[in-house]
């Protein structure tokens, strides 16, 4: 049974079987995420998750299709590994935030993706999941059998064709030995504050990560996105207006509690993959984030186990390795994706960065002949 109306911008909006089981392919990634840097900073969880439940709704009346909002990966990256605690990646938030809302307004997102270059966009995704793989295998080594446990259930349902679900499979999983330690949680309205976790704090190591964000968001989460729109859904979507839609988002969620977060063409693949194809997918996922929101106790979390949370980031770091490596098609460009993620991992994403923006624009001189 389906229930269907319009939209604000007259598109209609269904509430079915499929767009329900298509707004999981939005939160594959996104949960995941948001338990371990829970986990791992002072970030309020039930705050983070009312902040996705109200964007997940609002982009999805306002476009009126299933539009992704993810975190933004290389941050949070950052900060469940420990480089940026939550004021850098509060404050590195808001900046990627204003710079995408006027960069959008003045219609510079194309020209900023072309002055980086792809290959270099690709490496900082390199650099975060394997920044993210070891993460994981500090968490894994706590309890070693049950991280085996874990990966040999991600690998028993991939091998049967639901390796996207089997993410989500071993989330609950966890989430039943936090509940069976800590008991069932009284559910409990976030409140209502500025900063709840804390104030925003601007240093040398949230400027580099906003950067190395700003090359990841206006490629993946701005242009390939809009392109994907035109090719999933035949909808004519601007990437600047995805990039202001980005900033909005990051502006006025993080003073209440919120992380960074942006569209993206993952996030918009799977919930297309898994059958949604209006914006009513996003209804039903912001409905059920803000559920989540209202049990997500520090009790459970804290009763959380690493090890299942270790599990979970290597799936994670995995899908984000093998997106920077599916599109690049050259020796040259992936010896560039290679030696920025390399260069993220040991050193400084940000370093890694601005080292690879400069290598990609002398190959780009050399190959034309300059």
């Amino acid at each position: 049974m389906a229930y269907s109306f319009r939209s604000p911008t007259d598109s209609d909006l269904e509430f079915s079987p499929s767009e329900l089981t298509g707004a999981l392919g939005d939160s594959v990634t996104v949960l995941p995420l948001l338990v371990a840097l829970a986990a791992t900073t002072s970030v309020s969880l039930p705050h983070v998750l009312v902040g996705f439940g109200v964007f997940q709704i609002v982009w999805g009346l306002y476009y009126g299709m299933p539009l992704s909002v993810e975190p933004m990966k290389a941050l949070v990256g950052l900060a469940i590994v420990g480089t940026l605690s939550y004021a850098e990646l509060a404050a590195a938030g808001l900046l990627a935030g204003g710079v995408l809302l006027v960069v959008g307004r003045l219609g510079l997102v194309g020209r900023l993706e072309r002055v980086v270059g792809e290959p270099v966009i690709r490496g900082v995704q390199l650099a975060v999941a394997l920044l993210l793989l070891e993460a994981a295998v500090d968490l894994s080594l706590g309890n070693l059998p049950m991280a085996a446990g874990g990966l040999a259930v991600v690998g028993l349902l991939a091998l049967v064709g639901y390796r996207q679900a089997s993410v989500l499979v071993v989330l609950g999983l966890g989430g039943v030995a936090a509940v069976a330690t800590a008991g069932v949680p009284t559910p409990v309205v976030p409140d209502l504050a500025v900063f709840p976790a804390g104030s925003p704090s601007l240093s040398a190591a949230a400027l580099e990560g906003t950067v190395a964000q700003l090359g990841m968001t206006v490629g993946n989460a701005a242009i390939a996105t809009a392109l994907l729109c035109g090719d999933l859904y035949d909808r004519d979507v601007s990437p600047d207006d995805l990039s202001q839609s980005m900033g909005v988002t990051c502006l006025a969620a993080i003073p209440l509690g919120g992380v960074p977060m942006c569209h993206g063409s993952g996030g918009l693949a799977g919930k297309y993959a898994f059958g949604a194809r209006t914006g009513g997918a996003n209804v039903l996922l912001g409905i059920g984030y803000l559920a989540l929101a209202l049990v997500a106790a520090g009790a459970v979390l804290a009763a959380f186990p690493t090890a299942i949370l270790g599990v979970l980031l290597v799936v994670v770091a995995l899908e984000l390795g093998r997106a920077a490596f599916a599109p690049v098609d050259d020796r040259r460009s992936l010896a560039v994706v290679a030696a920025v993620g390399v260069v993220g991992l040991a050193g400084n994403v940000g370093v890694a960065f601005g080292l690879g923006t400069v290598a990609f624009w002398l190959l780009s001189r050399s190959s034309r002949g300059v």
